[in-house]
Parts: structure tokens; sequence; C-alpha cells
């Protein structure tokens, strides 16, 4: 009879031996803590589902104003606004101004394909394909 010591988790190796070939590899194309750093700056942008919803407004609406997004979202212009300026200073969004006027999009298709993808992910197991 094996005692709870003697399980091994799911996320454990059961036999401990490392393929010195495939980590050299993987360490190689690895990004540095720079980039990685921005990674998880910009899933961290999409990880609150205000700004989430402000990011798939400006999918699906293209370019749009703050009271636009705003009513598209059911969110107050003001958190829209504050969403705007990090999505802003991170590069996810840009603007573009006409007079008083400021009109905001994706930054770049990078977004959108990034965007479409989860998307994708998320309805995967919804539609059973």
């Amino acid at each position: 009879m094996s005692s709870a010591s003697d399980v091994i988790p799911a996320e454990a190796c059961a036999v401990r031996v490392v393929d010195a070939a495939k980590v050299a590899l993987v360490s190689a194309s690895m990004p540095d803590a720079e980039t990685v750093g921005e990674l998880a700056q910009v899933f961290g942008l999409l990880a609150d589902p205000g700004r989430l919803r402000v990011i798939t407004a400006l999918l699906e609406g293209g370019e749009m104003c703050v009271c636009d997004i705003a009513a598209s979202c059911g969110q107050s212009e003001s958190s829209v606004s504050h969403a705007l300026r990090l999505l802003r200073a991170n590069r996810v969004v840009r603007v573009r101004r006409a007079g008083r006027m400021a009109y905001y999009r994706l930054d770049d298709s990078h977004v959108r394909m990034l965007l479409d993808l989860a998307l994708a992910h998320v309805g995967h197991g919804e539609d059973g394909t």
C-alpha cells in the first residue's frame, strides 16, 4: 500500500531525466527578461474585463471616439478614458485627433490577431470544434 508521500503530482517528473539537447534548444530560443516583462504587461492589460471590452469594441467597430466606446461597452466615459490611457501607454491602441475629437483604434494588426486568436480559443470549446 502506498503512502501520501509516494504520490507524484501530475505536473512533476516521475523519473528525473533532463534532455540536455532539448533544454539547450529551448533556452536559446527563450526571449530575454525585458521582452518577457513586456509580454506580461500586455497580457496583464488584457486580463482586465473593462479594458478587454474596450479592446473588443475597437476590434469590432474600428476607429471610435470615447463616447461611442463607452456606449458600446456599457461603461462610463471616465472608466473608458482611463482604460484607453493605459492601453495607449502600452501601444495597444493609438489615437487620432480631429479638432477637439479623439478617435481610438487598435495600434496594429498584431493586436487584432492576438484578440482574434484569443476569441477563437475561448469559442473553441463552445461549438465542439
